[in-house]
């Protein structure tokens, strides 16, 4: 486990990623450190900051290449060169070899390659940090592309995950990073990161985001080979397009921009409301446009190894979050916070609708080219800790896909105002879940289970009300054993007040002749002063 610390720490200096920091905005002591640090013995080199990041993430595995490919996302949020560099990381990772890939194949298909393909390209299409793509061929003449898991990739990914935990440990025991949960956010990470290494997960996937939008005009995803998919392959139709983050060349077919990304807005909440089921590694190189009517855009979207899924309630809850913000309504933004548990029971609605109302209010009118994302999150995560907000670990999914479609919608339309497009969607989605046709579409799919459990009924509310006679009587007995006790106590107590003041009367009794003779010869002031004592004495 030591030697994973030291390779990153070995990376780190060989690529100076210390000359990233911004270190005027660090604390004096931290500059301080990092000023003395004996990095700065190591020379730089002639490769610009950009190439020398996204070779260290590269070196350092899949898990640090996805952060590299979210960061790529956000141009907003990092220098020009250093995004171009980063857009790298999505599909032009350096290959493994075509000999392993061959082999691969080979030993998971239990076939040769000439029993399985009329043609196999050795040369790779694309590689990314977990698996690469070959073009090939089968007999009937498809084209298809076979994807397949880079060799020994777990035990790298175990390690990295290892190191995450213990990172995640330590923040859970800060108090101000407790709230965010760092161990469910880990968990949940690790769970959908190693789902990729199952190439038969993403190909069902693939197949269940098919057939939700079968013969739609929005998305077109391509069709799955089930005899030749294993847990380390996968056969899939080929499909053609131009990338999504290829602006010039949808420019130069004419593609209609403003309608690409309104429609990306429109795919995104279709699949999280409509479906329950949304792509969660929407990063450029999973996405492409046809080349067919760019003036009717449709997108192709690839590599659905990650897919994310809310419950009903946090559907329900996030739906009406959004028409709250849309609508500028921050104090039902809050009451749905409390009501959802999200903050605490004791926080004031109206203080926590104001603290929200400071960081929303001046982007709403805004188009998407004037809105700074990570501003805004940064503001909302500074009011969630000031409120005990706990971050939701079934969310980051949503939240990170989000930032992925904002990032795409700003290369493809700035102008895009994205509070319009998704207000419509969201208005009709919640009118259709909460009116008739909801309704009846909830007891149709009820049905059968309301079928099944109808004619147990009257034996369930017998059973119901013979267990609340029998928690009652139960109640009845322990009300009266307790009163039997109290009424014991009580008794006991006055016993013992009875002999206490039988005590008393004796002694006075045994000791009334030299009492007599003391009290005769005192003045009356001391006289009362006893009485009063003794009468004191009798009644405690």
């Amino acid at each position: 486990m030591i030697l994973r610390p030291m390779r990153i720490l070995w990376v780190i200096t060989r690529y100076r990623l210390d000359t990233l920091l911004p270190l005027a905005r660090m604390p004096w002591w931290l500059r301080s450190l990092f000023i003395l640090s004996p990095l700065r013995l190591v020379p730089i080199g002639e490769c610009p900051r950009g190439v020398r990041l996204r070779l260290a993430l590269e070196s350092l595995g899949p898990i640090f290449v996805k952060f590299g490919q979210m960061l790529s996302t956000r141009r907003d949020l990092l220098p020009k060169d250093i995004a171009d560099e980063l857009k790298r990381l999505q599909d032009q990772v350096p290959p493994f070899p075509a000999h392993q890939a061959k082999a691969l194949v080979e030993e998971e298909l239990a076939m040769s390659l000439e029993d399985a393909f009329a043609d196999f390209e050795s040369n790779s299409l694309a590689s990314a940090s977990v698996a690469q793509v070959h073009a090939a061929r089968l007999h009937g003449g498809e084209a298809v592309v076979v994807k397949i898991i880079r060799p020994g990739i777990e035990r790298v990914m175990r390690q990295d995950m290892a190191l995450l935990y213990r990172f995640a440990s330590v923040l859970a025991r800060i108090p101000e990073a407790r709230r965010l949960r760092p161990v469910e956010v880990v968990r949940d990470y690790e769970a959908t990161l190693f789902d990729e290494l199952d190439l038969t997960k993403e190909a069902a996937n693939t197949s269940q985001l098919k057939r939700n939008f079968k013969g739609s005009p929005l998305l077109y995803v391509p069709t799955i080979h089930w005899e030749l998919t294993h847990r380390r392959v996968m056969v899939q139709e080929r499909i053609y397009g131009a990338p999504v983050a290829d602006t010039a060349a949808l420019l130069a077919q004419g593609t209609n921009l403003k309608k690409l990304a309104e429609r990306g807005v429109e795919i995104f909440f279709t699949q999280v409301f409509r479906d329950n089921f949304f792509h969660a590694d929407m990063h450029p190189g999973n996405i492409f446009v046809s080349f067919d009517h760019p003036h009717d855009p449709q997108y192709i979207a690839i590599d659905c190894g990650i897919v994310g899924s809310l419950t009903r309630e946090d559907q329900d809850y996030l739906a009406r979050n959004l028409l709250a913000f849309f609508h500028q309504d921050y104090y039902e933004v809050a009451a749905l916070h409390i009501e959802s548990g999200w903050v605490g029971e004791e926080t004031r609605a109206n203080e926590f609708a104001a603290a929200i109302r400071t960081v929303c209010e001046p982007i709403l009118e805004k188009p998407l080219k004037d809105i700074s994302f990570g501003q805004v999150l940064l503001g909302l995560f500074q009011t969630a800790r000031r409120f005990n907000m706990e971050v939701q670990p079934q969310l980051v999914l949503l939240q990170k896909t989000l930032l992925n479609i904002e990032g795409l919608g700003r290369q493809l339309y700035p102008d895009l105002d994205l509070w319009s497009t998704a207000k419509p969607f969201l208005e009709r989605w919640m009118k259709e879940r909460a009116g008739v046709s909801g309704l009846w579409e909830s007891l149709k799919r009820q049905a059968p289970e309301l079928s099944h459990q109808l004619p147990e009924l009257p034996v369930l509310a017998h059973q119901v009300l013979t267990r609340a006679e029998l928690e009652h009587r139960q109640r009845r007995r322990q009300v009266d054993t307790m009163g039997g006790i109290v009424r014991q106590l009580s008794q006991r107590g006055r016993s013992q007040r009875r002999l206490r003041l039988g005590l008393l009367l004796l002694a006075a009794a045994l000791a009334w002749q030299p009492l007599s003779e003391w009290a005769a010869g005192q003045p009356w002031p001391a006289l009362a002063a006893a009485a009063l004592g003794v009468l004191l004495l009798a009644w405690h």
